[in-house]
């Protein structure tokens, strides 16, 4: 194989690219200055090289802990729990969350070999053990069947455990249509439902 095959079915591999966008990358990348390249491929090695979980929730930090578990200015009170690291990110850029994040690095998957066992689930109750000032834990797992098992096999496991669990909303997106969505989104929807304001 050439290089440019190899450099074609290496970026297939990333998730959502498929073999002719791995194509038309490869390509675009050949037609940069070889500078450009140089720095794209330090910046994959040094991601590599210096990123790693974070010792207290699992998230990808150059630093343990991560700059959000060492923020004093964060509620410590609450830890909302995601599946995976890059959830922060959604969450963060809302502006409405200030509480700390505890990252489960996937969901229950019997069928494809994923257990408790293979997630963050036993850190995730360590961390609530031993004198935690975590008040409320918040499942913001994936609105997904293997999200939704997870959310309740951890809700399962804190009911012994003196902290508020909570689900976020699931339901309608701003903007949509209630005629286009599924009975499923419509009934997450009446379900989560809530109090107006005045």
């Amino acid at each position: 194989m050439s290089a440019i095959d190899d450099l074609i079915v290496e970026l297939a591999k990333l998730p959502g690219i498929g073999r002719k966008t791995a194509t038309r990358l490869t390509y675009f990348l050949l037609k940069q200055p070889n500078e450009n390249a140089d720095r794209l491929a330090r910046a994959v090695k040094a991601v590599a090289e210096q990123i790693q979980p974070c010792a207290v929730c699992g998230n990808l930090t150059e630093t343990s802990p991560c700059a959000i578990c060492d923020d004093p200015r964060r509620d410590s009170s609450i830890v909302c729990v995601v599946e995976e690291a890059s959830d922060i990110g959604a969450i963060e850029r809302t502006a409405e969350y200030d509480g700390l994040y505890h990252v489960l690095g996937g969901h229950l998957s019997p069928l494809d070999g994923i257990g408790p066992e293979e997630l963050g689930i036993e850190s995730l109750r360590k961390r609530l053990g031993n004198g935690s000032d975590i008040r409320e834990v918040i499942l913001a797992t994936n609105p997904s069947m293997e999200g939704e098992v997870t959310a309740t096999y951890v809700r399962h496991m804190l009911d012994k455990m003196n902290v508020r669990v909570t689900r976020i909303a699931l339901g309608l997106p701003v903007g949509g249509d209630l005629e286009y969505a599924d009975g499923v989104t419509i009934a997450q929807a009446i379900v989560a439902r809530r109090e107006m304001p005045n």
